[in-house]
């Protein structure tokens, strides 16, 4: 019989209590219902928003709705109450009491994927680092990515590549933010391609500038290089998705990359410091896990019986083990009930209406340039521009004298940036063009 964590950890006496007593109950936040949220005044009043801002960075890091925060604070009271046998419940007992699982089945629902292609992350930059690193490159390979990407899916090539001997290469999407075309895009992805190019990495809305990329497009022309090549020299696409899910259409399975990486703290206003990877379940099998893991226990028996593990690799191998803010991750189905409650559909047509409003309203100001596309299919949930003789961060501060909460974009050349969500509304936007015509 394999040894097991619980036969491992815990006395003969502990164990017979711990048996004896009840699994842990599901927590049942109060989720409004999807009639309860017709009405985006009452979506609003989920958030505990300071009422004296008009708050345009919650893309940075989200307010909790208010069944999120009832979810994380009962969880919360549970641990405090009873740490050990919580834990134990949630994670090392009966699989159909174990909290992990939940929350992957949760978001396998959301995105349309399955269950167990499904690892939990603390946010975007560990997912990144656990695929980079995960995959089977060796000297000779190449990564391709582009100009465009943030700094923590370039660093984690970068660190990657550092210790498996490839090489990366960034390209330029475009050559003006007022040319920007789709097909051009996808043409450039196509071409750069090399015969040892194992691995394209983009991002699916791009926090500099508000462009969001045609990633099924793009998977599909992966796929026509492909289709000439044998399975070893196959070309992955790694897709940072954060500021995309939770905005556009949730089925991100159906976009065609091989792993998604995506925190959801953002967009999805999920407990902070939660996220996950998906990937298909033929790539996870070729990966090499980065950190130990408490999802797997064929992990433990193999260790506890000093052999390796007589399997290949899947998503629960992972998921960063040891201690975790366990009751910010099991609160993490809250958070897409909140949004199913409202409907995907609604959001995201709230979302684009917003920010097409503002982006119209800055285009009408002569001294103001707008680098984040108006066109179908190339915008989301933020607009990026600058205004003439102004540095980035005094538009931000001039806002902010105004009570308006905007910020700067984190790269080399930062612009001044808005973002409207479900918590804000069409006021805000005049208000905000309003505090634009004065500058």
């Amino acid at each position: 019989m394999a040894l097991t964590r619980r036969s491992f950890l815990i006395t003969t006496s502990l164990a017979a209590g711990v048996a004896a007593a009840k699994p842990l109950s599901v927590v049942k936040p109060l989720v409004k219902s999807a009639a309860d949220l017709r009405d985006w005044a009452a979506v609003r009043e989920q958030f505990d928003l300071d009422p004296g801002y008009a708050h345009l960075g919650l893309f940075y890091l989200a307010s909790h709705p208010r069944p999120v925060r009832e979810a994380i604070e009962s969880y919360r009271r549970k641990l405090d109450a009873n740490p050990f046998l919580t834990v134990e419940r949630a994670l090392f007992e009966r699989p159909e009491d174990n909290m992990p699982l939940r929350v992957c089945a949760r978001i396998a629902k959301y995105i349309g994927g399955d269950p167990n292609d499904i690892a939990l992350t603390q946010n975007t930059t560990t997912g990144l680092a656990l695929i980079y690193h995960g995959l089977p490159l060796k000297q000779g390979d190449d990564i391709l990515t582009t100009n465009h990407d943030h700094y923590v899916h370039h660093e984690a090539i970068r660190l990657a590549t550092e210790r498996n001997g490839a090489t990366w290469r960034k390209i330029p999407l475009f050559d003006s933010y007022d040319g920007i075309s789709a097909d051009e895009m996808v043409d450039r992805i196509r071409r750069a391609i090399q015969p040892n190019t194992r691995v394209v990495g983009v991002t699916w809305v791009h926090s500099a500038s508000g462009l969001r990329l045609p990633i099924r497009r793009i998977a599909d022309a992966i796929g026509q290089v492909n289709a000439q090549r044998s399975a070893a020299g196959r070309v992955l696409l790694v897709v940072d998705g954060v500021h995309g899910v939770g905005v556009e259409d949730p089925h991100v399975v159906q976009l065609g990359a091989d792993a998604f990486s995506a925190g959801t703290h953002k967009w999805i206003f999920g407990p902070r410091g939660t996220g996950f990877v998906w990937a298909r379940p033929e790539l996870w099998a070729s990966m090499r896990p980065l950190l130990p893991s408490f999802t797997a226990p064929e992990l433990f028996d193999a260790w506890a019986q000093e052999r390796k593990p007589d399997r290949p690799a899947r998503a629960a191998w992972f998921t960063p083990g040891g201690f975790q803010s366990f009751e910010h991750h099991w609160a993490l189905p809250a958070a897409f009930d909140f949004h199913d409650a409202i409907g995907s559909p609604r959001i995201t047509a709230r979302i684009h209406s917003l920010n097409l409003q503002m982006n119209d309203e800055l285009r009408k100001l002569p001294n103001v340039v707008v680098y984040t596309p108006r066109t179908d299919g190339m915008y989301a949930g933020m607009v990026c521009f600058d205004v003439k003789g102004m540095r980035a961060q005094q538009v931000v501060d001039k806002l902010l004298e105004k009570k308006i909460i905007a910020s700067t974009t984190p790269y080399a050349v930062p612009f001044a940036r808005l973002a409207f969500g479900i918590m804000n509304t069409p006021e805000e936007v005049e208000k905000t063009a309003r505090a634009m015509r004065s500058l």
